[in-house]
C-alpha cells in the first residue's frame, strides 16, 4: 500500500510539474504572429513567385521575393486582424481567416501552440 502511494504522489507531481512547464511555453499571439508572416511569406516566395512571369517583374521595376519581404508590414497586421486565440493555458489554438480583398483567394489556418512551437494543422485555400 505504502508503495502505491508512493507512485500516485509521484505521478501527481510528475504531472503537476508538465503543466507547469506547459503554462510557461504557451506562445504569446506575437509569437504566432511572427510564426505566421514567416510561414506564409516563404510560401508566397518559393510557390507563388515561382508561378509569376518575368514580364510582371519586370513591368514592375522589382523582383517578387523583394515585393514579399517589403510587405512584411502589411502581411502581419492582416494576419493580426484575422486571427482569434483561444488560450487554454497549456496550449493555444490560433485560428486565421486570411481574406485581403474579394479579387484574391482567401486562406484559413488553424495552427496550436505549445511549448513555444506551432504546429498548423489545417490550411485550405477559400
Amino acid at each position: 500500500m505504502k508503495l502505491l502511494t508512493i507512485m500516485a504522489v509521484a505521478i501527481a507531481a510528475g504531472l503537476a510539474v508538465f503543466g507547469v512547464a506547459m503554462s510557461k511555453t504557451n506562445p504569446t499571439q506575437g509569437a504566432y504572429e511572427e510564426y505566421a508572416v514567416n510561414q506564409l511569406s516563404q510560401y508566397l516566395k518559393t510557390d507563388v513567385c515561382k508561378k509569376t512571369s518575368k514580364l510582371i517583374e519586370n513591368l514592375l521595376n522589382s523582383s517578387c521575393d523583394k515585393m514579399v519581404d517589403s510587405a512584411n508590414p502589411q502581411i502581419r497586421e492582416v494576419l493580426a486582424k484575422t486571427t482569434d486565440r483561444q488560450d487554454f493555458i497549456l496550449f493555444s489554438v490560433y485560428r486565421t481567416d486570411f481574406t485581403i480583398n474579394s479579387w484574391l483567394p482567401g486562406y484559413k489556418f488553424e495552427t496550436v501552440g505549445a511549448f513555444n512551437n506551432f504546429y498548423t494543422y489545417k490550411a485550405e485555400e477559400q
